[in-house]
């Protein structure tokens, strides 16, 4: 009897579970670094933001610091107050590259301003410093990759012919020494808002791009973008993924094994529980049948004991008046019931062995006949009428014929128990008939029938519907049926009565006996 899951008793299975734990468990590996490498990767890049969009602030302040200089100094020659002050603002944010007072295009007066601004693109700025009413502009550096420019106009420096311009460095504007940013498999990606990248080519991002939010700025609302490309050496590093893997599989055979020697421990112990009600219940529905069958000896013994009284008496009385001639036939007669009682004798004491027989071929009539001679005078008691229908050709069986003849007893017996508490007629059918390659046995009563809430467990030890019966002869006779390989069934009736069934295989004619 298995007391827990079964494929822990067989090998390959066990073997198969605990190759797909390890693989659950090396996914489950992959996924937990997979997911706090991009936890990692989703916080630093909040911060980031978070710092980006601060620098991005310092330089809305630095354009009004420097556009309310120049308001207080147009007048002064070479903007010296200018120049300090962006001079400063170079020294103390290294993320502003340049610093340029832009003058109109047609102007006399020169841009000037602190940095390496390139002359070649000095028309270009004064250009788009001048193009379009916009106040604040956000363009892309044209010969310095990864720098955007920022020009300012407002009206008061429209009045001068002045305008603002920050060459600012997207590098430096994002740089904050961790060493997260520096890995050649983590991508940094600044745009514009309208979606020009300026900074970390669009090749250069990973194909699933993690962290995408602009900068907190209303001037300079530039995309930041990262994403992380993980390869197999950072989802599933060689030693800890071998030894995680190792841990899962020792544990797992320590369960296994623990199992399996619960399994035998807890299979002993149930089949010393099954072996002893076993051994329990053929003890006592043998002596139950026993007890049953002295009734039926009884009986059957006293009309043979009847008879050779008699006949020993006539005996006497012929010998007294010499009448030979008539003694001998007396004496014939008490030879008869003399051999008849010795038969029923012998079966009872074959019927009585605690030993189990050799199985043998035998015909399943002469066991129907002798059980119906055992229960024929209580059967005349009874006022119950048995039918036998046998064919006139042997039913061969391989079975133990004293064990058959307990079975049939045993049906015939409830058959009659059952009869008790019907009035009229009590007739009980035994039909015997070879069917294809199976001997069929139907024994079949017009009483009250099986009880519905009996019918699911009829054969199972001390279940009886009888008043005082053991409910031990039915659990015995299918197991000493099935034993031989047949089977004993009820039989669903649409009228009254029951009908049970043996099902046993039929032998050849020229079958010998074997054990």
């Amino acid at each position: 009897m298995r007391t827990g899951p079964s494929f822990f008793y067989r090998p390959s299975v066990a073997i198969l579970l605990g190759v797909l734990l390890v693989v659950l468990t090396v996914v489950g590996l992959a996924s937990w670094r997979y997911h706090t490498h991009i936890q990692v990767l989703e916080k630093e890049s909040v911060l980031l933001q978070r710092l980006a969009s601060q620098r991005a602030g310092q330089h809305d302040a630095h354009l009004t610091a420097l556009a309310a200089v120049v308001q207080t100094t147009a007048d002064q020659r070479g903007h010296e107050l200018f120049q300090d002050v962006a001079h400063s603002i170079l020294n103390f944010y290294p993320s502003i590259d340049a610093i340029e007072l832009v003058t109109q295009p047609d102007a006399a007066e020169l841009p000037t301003g602190v940095g390496a601004v390139d002359p070649e693109i000095q028309a270009w700025i004064q250009e788009q410093a001048w193009t379009g009413n916009e106040h604040m502009k956000l363009l892309v550096h044209p010969t310095h990759p990864g720098h955007y420019l920022l020009i300012k106009r407002n009206p008061n420096l429209d009045a001068l012919g002045y305008a603002l311009m920050l060459d600012i460095d997207a590098a430096r504007l994002l740089g904050n020494g961790e060493a997260l940013w520096s890995k050649p498999d983590v991508t940094l990606r600044l745009s514009l808002p309208d979606g020009t990248p300026f900074l970390g080519a669009a090749t250069d991002a990973p194909t699933t791009l993690h962290f995408s939010k602009a900068l907190s700025s209303t001037t300079q609302p530039l995309l930041l973008e990262t994403g992380l490309q993980l390869k197999w050496d950072d989802l599933l590093p060689l030693w800890p993924t071998l030894g995680m893997a190792l841990l899962v599989g020792v544990a797992y055979a320590g369960v296994c094994l623990a199992w399996r020697q619960r399994r035998r421990v807890n299979a002993a112990v149930e089949q010393a529980r099954i072996s002893g009600l076993e051994s329990r219940l053929a003890h006592a529905s043998r002596v139950n049948a026993l007890g049953e069958m002295a009734s039926g000896l009884t009986h059957e013994l006293t009309q043979p004991l009847t008879a050779i009284l008699a006949q020993s008496q006539a005996g006497r009385r012929l010998l007294s008046k010499g009448d030979t001639e008539r003694l001998a036939k007396s004496l014939d007669e008490t030879v008869i019931q003399a051999q008849r009682a010795s038969a029923i004798l012998e079966h009872f004491r074959h019927w009585s062995r605690p030993q189990r027989l050799p199985t043998t071929s035998f015909d399943l009539r002469d066991a129907l006949h002798n059980v119906q001679s055992l229960l024929r005078q209580e059967a005349q008691n009874q006022q119950v009428h048995i039918i036998l229908n046998v064919p006139a050709t042997p039913l061969l069986v391989k079975a133990d014929a004293i064990e058959m003849e307990q079975v049939l007893f045993n049906l015939l017996r409830n058959a009659m128990d059952a009869l008790q508490q019907i009035t009229g007629d009590r007739l009980i059918t035994i039909t015997a008939s070879e069917q294809g390659n199976q001997v069929r046995v139907d024994v079949a009563d017009n009483g009250p029938g099986v009880p519905a809430q009996l019918r699911g467990e009829l054969f199972t030890p001390f279940v009886t519907g009888k008043e005082g019966g053991t409910g031990l002869g039915l659990a015995l006779s299918q197991r000493l049926v099935e034993r031989v390989g047949g089977e004993l069934l009820l039989q669903e009736t649409a009228g009254k009565g029951a009908v049970f069934s043996i099902l046993l295989a039929s032998q050849p004619a020229t079958s010998e006996p074997s054990e």
